[in-house]
């Protein structure tokens, strides 16, 4: 029987190390092809690990818990009679072949939850009551002679006056001897000891490493320009509206109808649907779109496959379970990659408008504000109307200027004419 050599999964483009959650099988278990060895973290995703071959798992190299960059040997099926030692005698198992993690502060202890620094509170001593006459009796009964501005001030700060040399008459402590001290004129709250931590450095997730190593990388080298352009929003409202008014059928939203729009117009502009590859061009003939979805600690883009094929009900219902597996990290390996265009829709946060960054090798990405209710100035007067703001990035070497413009009005024309969106 063939020796099998288990190793770490490339299941996405931007995947250079992946985290074994937890062994689904362990040392001595009879492995089938297809069976699930293991849960890898990646930097979109949670992903099930399938067996390529059969036979009893005979060795586990990286335990649950640690990152390994991808191509590394994790782990051995063979046959319980073959020998297997010269594959793993010289592989680093466990901790030792795990992918350093982010640097921690000087003197920090290695821990997997946050590590906090913690600055102490300034030691002060409480001021000593003072008399009229304008001397502070200390702790042992001595006298400290003082100002009254002097005494408010050391008061204020929690200053003991003893510890401070007056230069006023007669060895009197002034203003100016309190302000020398170092002592700055404060608000009473000033005086309060603050507690707590005063910052803490959280290690990077899988995503957000990624996301810190690929982003100077695409907007940097890959020339970026932008267009933007308004979209009348009444009328594929009100088209929403009556659609998700019927029974038995799924709810439509505004990022469901700009996919089926966006899909629509890239198999019209096929230079839209394009990537810079070396020397030539690639232009796609199918619209795989990126649908962005936020999570708690980052930003993940699964891919809707073949959009300009499937009708708008099919694509509510197929991005609606994309968004949430996205959420639960329960993504599958195919759909981590391959997107030939990508849509970022911050309109549910009630941002107007902004530019997105291209996520390479794409060249270009859709940002999408929110649909707003504004003023509009039409042939019939001053009304309200529901405007959206959409802005394309595109990347130079791929498109111009004239190219972007005229995708924004096709797709834009059809979200104004919403009937078409459902033929």
């Amino acid at each position: 029987m063939a020796v099998t050599k288990v190793v770490m999964p490339k299941l996405s483009e931007a995947m250079e190390s992946g985290k074994i959650i937890k062994w689904l099988k362990k040392e001595g278990d009879r492995i089938q092809g297809g069976d699930i060895l293991a849960e890898i973290e990646t930097d979109k995703a949670d992903v099930e690990m399938e067996a390529f071959g059969a036979g009893v798992l005979r060795k586990i190299l990286v335990p649950a818990g640690d990152t390994v960059p991808i191509g590394e040997l994790i782990g051995v099926v063979a046959d319980p009679a073959d020998d297997i030692s010269a594959l793993f005698a010289s592989a680093p198992a466990g901790a030792a072949s795990a992918v350093a993690p982010p640097p921690r502060p000087a003197g920090a202890t290695p821990s997997a939850a946050p590590v906090s620094v913690v600055r102490p509170a300034a030691v002060v001593s409480a001021p000593a009551p003072a008399t009229a006459t304008g001397v502070t009796h200390g702790p042992q009964g001595g006298r400290v002679k003082a100002s009254p501005l002097a005494k408010k001030i050391a008061a204020q700060a929690g200053v003991d006056l003893k510890l401070i040399q007056g230069t006023g008459p007669g060895g009197r402590i002034v203003r100016r001897d309190v302000e020398a001290a170092g002592v700055a004129v404060a608000p009473t709250a000033v005086a309060a000891a603050v507690t707590g931590p005063e910052f803490e450095d959280r290690p990077l997730s899988q995503i957000r490493a990624v996301i810190a190593r690929r982003m100077p990388l695409s907007k940097a080298p890959v020339p970026h320009f932008y267009v933007t352009s308004e979209v009348a929003m009444d009328r594929a409202w009100e088209l929403r509206e009556q659609l998700n008014a019927l029974e038995g059928q799924p709810k439509i939203s505004v990022n469901d109808l700009l996919i089926r729009a966006c899909a629509q117009t890239l198999l019209k502009h096929p230079g839209v649907n394009a990537s810079l590859q070396g020397d030539a061009i690639r232009v796609y003939h199918r619209a795989h779109i990126g649908i962005a979805v936020a999570l708690d600690d980052g930003l993940i883009t699964p891919v809707l496959r073949d959009c300009h094929a499937k009708p708008l009900a099919r694509i509510a219902v197929e991005a609606r379970d994309l968004a949430e597996r996205a959420r639960n990290r329960k993504l599958r390996a195919q759909e981590l990659s391959g997107a030939t265009f990508s849509i970022s829709n911050l309109g549910m946060f009630d941002v107007a408008e902004f530019s997105a960054i291209i996520n390479p090798p794409e060249g270009a990405i859709l940002a999408v504000g929110s649909v707003r209710r504004v003023p509009v100035v039409d042939d019939s007067g001053l009304g309200v109307g529901r405007r959206m703001a959409i802005t394309i990035s595109c990347d130079h070497r791929v498109m111009d200027g004239a190219m972007g413009a005229r995708f924004l009005q096709d797709v834009k024309r059809l979200l104004e004419e919403p009937l078409r969106l459902l033929v």
